[in-house]
């Protein structure tokens, strides 16, 4: 019922972030058309524009929306940003992103070290020994709880936002490990591009 796709500019230049831009608004206006929603998961910024996006689609069609967008898109237009430019295309990508897998962290792979809990100026909170510092061994990754008085309830929000920042973790590098491949081949892919697009408005060729 849903698909997860990335759509970046790479490496590219700012007129590749106009290109994402207004790819999304279009993909937005293509997905409502077939009854599907798209949502923006997340995404960074080339200053007001998007360089690379990460979108939700959903619906029954969704299968058929994907592929009509995997690949290299070319965007035809001369650059709004430098008149004198002669270049006129602009490539950017889209590609399919798998949801990950819950992530599963064993209580054995983690090291609890009680800390006491202090506020601001170096007063101690309470007396005994409540804070939680959490350490995932096998990755190094940490965190430091201090919310409550109980060390067995700071203990049980530690485990919890270790998975959160694992998961974060995963997923990041996910995300730029299939980027970079993309990125890598970008020049074999420029000959066969999934769409053509051409104009201000993006009109289809």
């Amino acid at each position: 019922m849903d698909s997860y796709l990335q759509i970046t500019s790479g490496q590219g230049p700012r007129e590749c972030s106009l290109a994402v831009s207004k790819c999304i608004a279009h993909m937005d206006k293509e997905a409502r058309a077939a009854g599907l929603s798209m949502e923006i998961v997340e995404q960074q910024l080339d200053g007001s524009l998007v360089s690379t996006a990460l979108l939700h689609i959903h619906g029954l069609q969704h299968a058929e929306f994907v592929e009509r967008w995997l690949g290299t898109i070319q965007w035809i237009c001369s650059s709004p940003y430098r008149p004198q430019h002669k270049r006129k295309n602009w490539f950017i990508a889209v590609y399919r992103v798998e949801k990950s897998s819950s992530v599963e962290i064993r209580e054995s792979d983690i090291s609890f070290q009680a800390m006491r809990s202090s506020g601001a100026g170096g007063q101690h909170v309470n007396k005994v020994s409540s804070a939680i510092r959490a350490t995932h061994k096998p990755t190094g990754l940490s965190v430091q709880v201090m919310d409550t008085r109980s060390q067995l309830q700071n203990k049980k929000i530690a485990i919890d936002r270790l998975h959160m920042k694992l998961h974060r973790v995963q997923q990041q590098g996910q995300h730029a490990a299939v980027e970079q491949q993309w990125i890598n081949q970008l020049s074999l892919q420029r000959g066969s591009p999934q769409r053509v697009f051409s104009g201000e408005r993006l009109r289809e060729k």
